[in-house]
């Protein structure tokens, strides 16, 4: 699949733009803050109906406009025959609306699967080094693009884990009234459990599957010098939610919030059996991120049998020569739309068998 055509009007410095696209190589040059990464995030937005780098709808609506409209077309590849409209209307005040194909939908995981796409940011490459949250949504991204049911099991976990701490709240300080409502804390935690076992066990397959391809492409990269590990380092072992929640109520109602669960989940790297966290070198971090983000996209294509679109917003600056060219090596059979500021450098890197479009951006117009 690629996208071969996206519509913006005000979105963030965007006011209105029509491109087309190659399925191939697509270079979008510019100085700094002129709109780049504000269309790529167009781009993602469109995948997974939320903004990488906005917490609220409204920040993504241009300044001084009341309104922000996203639409692109997806043309088909692999099992698929025809091509998928995704329009979304950001409102600056009130919830967006999301159609395919002209229809409206009511829920956000139906959009997840008609675009495939993985962004990679300069953020991406120290993803060791961040807090667990970011490994968990660098997990949870990928694969609710490639499992519906997965979307699903973890919406319900965060909704039933925002009533829970809701009345865990309620009952601080009220000793009766947790005796009192003792029975509702225990719905919660069967649908705690159940929705929390579900996901670790799909969490655990698609770790074990990135640890192997993440291996390999590392080994590549290092030329066989170092060895990447990828482990699943689960907060509550599937079956064992329920018992947990149980024994660390007390704690819980004096916290105001939940302390076990999925949602304290975490990754750990390690390269030639040592903790790349704690001791590896910053050039050893991002290569293992970079090996990370490569495996996503061999998962995602053997799952679903096409090739996820990829988005790579001013990351080649951030790599080495070796890492920069096996990059724009492993991306030659796929649509991929790159932005940066030294155009040559990103050309000097393209093989002589790929064509690309250039695309000059500047004041949020692009040529």
């Amino acid at each position: 699949m690629h996208v071969s055509s996206l519509h913006l009007q005000n979105y963030r410095n965007l006011a209105t733009q029509s491109l087309n696209l190659s399925g191939g190589l697509n270079i979008f040059a510019g100085r700094n803050a002129q709109g780049k990464t504000n269309l790529l995030e167009s781009i993602y937005l469109c995948a997974s109906g939320r903004a990488k780098r906005a917490k609220y709808d409204r920040e993504l609506v241009r300044f001084g406009e009341g309104d922000a409209y996203v639409q692109l077309t997806v043309t088909p590849g692999g099992v698929r025959v025809s091509p998928t409209q995704i329009a979304i209307h950001l409102r600056g005040a009130g919830s967006k609306g999301i159609a395919i194909n002209g229809v409206p939908i009511r829920k956000l995981a139906d959009l997840f699967g008609e675009l495939l796409c993985v962004m990679f940011t300069p953020e991406d490459l120290r993803l060791i080094k961040e807090g667990p949250a970011e490994r968990r949504r660098f997990i949870d991204m990928e694969m609710c693009q490639i499992s519906r049911v997965y979307v699903y099991h973890l919406q319900t976990y965060y909704h039933v884990l925002k009533q829970r701490n809701s009345l865990l709240k309620s009952l601080r300080g009220n000793r009766s009234a947790a005796k009192q409502l003792q029975d509702t804390i225990s719905v919660w935690d069967d649908q705690l459990a159940e929705h929390g076992a579900k996901i670790y066990d799909e969490r655990k397959v698609f770790i074990e599957s990135l640890s192997c391809a993440a291996a390999e492409i590392h080994g590549r990269l290092t030329g066989g010098a170092e060895v990447l590990r990828i482990d699943y380092r689960p907060n509550v072992f599937s079956g064992e939610l329920a018992k947990k929640l149980a024994a660390t109520l007390e704690r819980d109602i004096v916290l105001g919030s939940t302390s076990v669960g999925i949602h304290k989940d975490d990754l750990n790297f390690t390269i030639n059996g040592i903790d790349a966290r704690t001791y590896g070198s910053q050039g050893q971090q991002r290569t293992a991120s970079l090996s990370a983000k490569l495996a996503q996209i061999e998962i995602m294509t053997t799952l679903a049998a096409e090739p996820p679109i990829l988005l790579l917003d001013d990351v080649l600056s951030e790599l080495d020569e070796t890492r920069q060219t096996q990059l724009m090596h492993s991306i030659s059979n796929q649509q991929a739309i790159i932005t940066c500021t030294g155009v040559e450098d990103v050309v000097r890197k393209v093989s002589a068998r790929q064509s690309y479009n250039l695309f000059r951006i500047e004041g949020g117009v692009v040529t």
